[in-house]
């Protein structure tokens, strides 16, 4: 289970590369049909890499890596996604200069979760 655990964390880390290379490298590049296509595609990967890694994540203990996963992803979404609310209200462009530091915590909290499932003893 823990070779699944990981393999969810790793999914979820290339969700967030994919859709930032989508959102930023292939604009402008593909027209609007593919780029909906793209979205789509990390859409369910992000939500299929969760499932996997819930469902095998389950049975691991906790760790310090789970614990700094979890200290990641939380301050991944404070910044990526707060950030992203804060400039579709109309914040100053500035706050976008947040965007990608919360991008690199999702990622490494990710990594670290893997990290934790491929630490975990085995059964």
């Amino acid at each position: 289970m823990r070779a699944f655990a990981a393999g969810g964390a790793v999914l979820g880390a290339l969700a967030v590369m994919l859709g930032a290379f989508g959102a930023h490298a292939l604009r402008g590049t593909l027209d609007e049909a593919a780029l909906r296509l793209w979205h789509t595609a990390v859409e369910y990967q992000f939500w299929h890499a969760l499932a996997l890694f819930a469902l095998a994540l389950a049975s691991l203990p906790a760790t310090r890596w789970r614990r700094a996963s979890a200290y990641a992803f939380a301050l991944g979404t404070v910044l990526f996604s707060g950030s992203l609310y804060a400039l579709a209200l109309g914040a100053s462009k500035f706050v976008g200069v947040v965007t990608p530091l919360g991008g690199i915590a999702l990622i490494a909290g990710w990594l670290a979760a893997a990290m934790a499932c491929l630490r975990a003893r085995s059964d």
